[in-house]
C-alpha cells in the first residue's frame, strides 16, 4: 500500500507540490498568530474565596470563618479539591474544579453558597471572590517615584501620599485596561484617622470606649429628607453629616454634663495616622 501511494505521488508531482505549498503557507500563518509564552499555563480551574478579619488569630479565623465556608462549599458540582490557608486576619480557600467546568459557572456556584453562609460569619466579616486569574497571572510590578527622590529615604508623609495616589488614582486607571484582573498594592502607609482615647479622661467623664465609638459612628452619616415641592421646582432635602476634617471628629458631642457638652477632644487626641503594616508570609 505504501508503494502505491509513493507511485501515485510521483505521477501527480504538480498536485503534490501545490498541496505542499498550501500546507507551508498555512503553517507560516499559524506560526505568526501563535501565542508565545515563557511558560505554558497549566493552571486548573480554580475559584478563590478570600475573607479578611482584622485582628483575629489564625485559630479564630479557621474556626469562625474557614470551617463554615468549607462546609458550605462541599458537594459543589465538578469540585475535585478544596484547600485553605489561615493567617492572622486572613482566610483563603481555593476550590479546584474539573477541567471541563466553565470558570464563570463555577464562580456562580460558589457565590450562591457564599450568600447562604453569610449570616453565620462574624459581624463585619464578608467573604469575597478572588479575581479571574491563573497561577501565572502576576506579570508586572511597578513603583511610584518622583524625579527628586534620588537616594534619600522617604518620610512617612511622603509614603502616605504615594499609597493614597496608588489606591485612588493609579489603581482604578490600570484596572480599566482590558485584560487586567487585579491590582495589588504593597508598601507605603494607608492613611487613617486615629482617635487616641485617654483612659483617665474617660473615667473622669464617666464614659466608655463603646460610647465614644458609637458617637463617632452616629455622627458620620448623611440623612435624607425626601423632596420639597415648591411651585414648579423641587428641592432635595438632606442633612450632611459625613466627617471631612479632624475638627469634625473633635467637635462630636459624647454626652451632656450639667448643661455642658463633652466633646471627643475632651477625652481623646485626634490626629492622622497609618494602618499597621504586616510583613507578607
Amino acid at each position: 500500500m505504501l508503494a502505491s501511494i509513493v507511485q501515485a505521488m510521483l505521477r501527480q508531482r504538480l498536485i503534490v507540490v501545490v498541496i505542499s505549498l498550501i500546507l507551508i503557507g498555512a503553517g507560516l500563518r499559524a506560526t505568526q498568530q501563535l501565542s508565545v509564552d515563557a511558560f505554558p499555563d497549566v493552571t486548573n480551574i480554580q475559584v478563590q474565596v478570600a475573607t479578611e478579619a482584622i485582628g483575629r488569630s489564625p485559630e479564630e479565623i479557621e474556626r469562625l470563618v474557614t470551617v463554615p465556608l468549607e462546609i458550605a462549599m462541599t458537594g459543589l458540582p465538578g469540585l475535585v479539591e478544596m484547600r485553605s490557608l489561615n493567617k492572622s486576619g486572613l482566610s483563603i480557600i481555593t476550590l479546584v474544579f474539573t477541567d471541563n467546568t466553565d470558570v464563570y459557572f463555577a464562580r456562580q456556584l460558589v457565590m450562591e453558597r457564599m450568600i447562604g453562609v453569610a449570616n453565620r460569619m462574624p459581624p463585619g466579616v464578608t467573604p469575597v471572590l478572588g479575581p479571574v486569574s491563573t497561577g501565572l497571572g502576576e506579570v508586572y510590578q511597578y513603583t511610584l517615584d518622583h524625579p527628586d527622590d534620588g537616594q534619600r529615604a522617604l518620610t512617612n508623609e511622603e509614603l502616605v501620599e504615594r499609597r493614597t495616589i496608588q489606591d485612588w488614582v493609579v489603581r482604578p486607571m490600570l484596572r480599566s485596561i482590558p485584560g487586567v484582573a487585579e491590582i495589588n498594592s504593597q508598601g507605603g502607609y494607608v492613611k487613617q484617622y486615629h482617635v487616641l482615647v485617654n483612659p483617665n479622661r474617660l473615667r473622669h467623664y464617666d464614659l466608655t470606649l463603646a460610647q465614644v465609638d458609637l458617637a463617632i459612628a452616629n455622627n458620620n452619616a448623611n440623612a435624607s429628607g425626601n423632596i420639597l415641592s415648591l411651585h414648579a421646582e423641587q428641592y432635595l432635602i438632606r442633612g450632611v453629616g459625613l466627617i471631612q476634617t479632624l475638627d469634625d471628629i473633635k467637635n462630636i458631642v459624647l454626652k451632656e454634663l450639667n448643661g455642658v457638652p463633652v466633646f471627643v477632644r475632651d477625652v481623646a487626641e485626634v490626629k492622622f495616622g497609618t494602618e499597621v503594616r504586616q510583613v507578607p508570609i
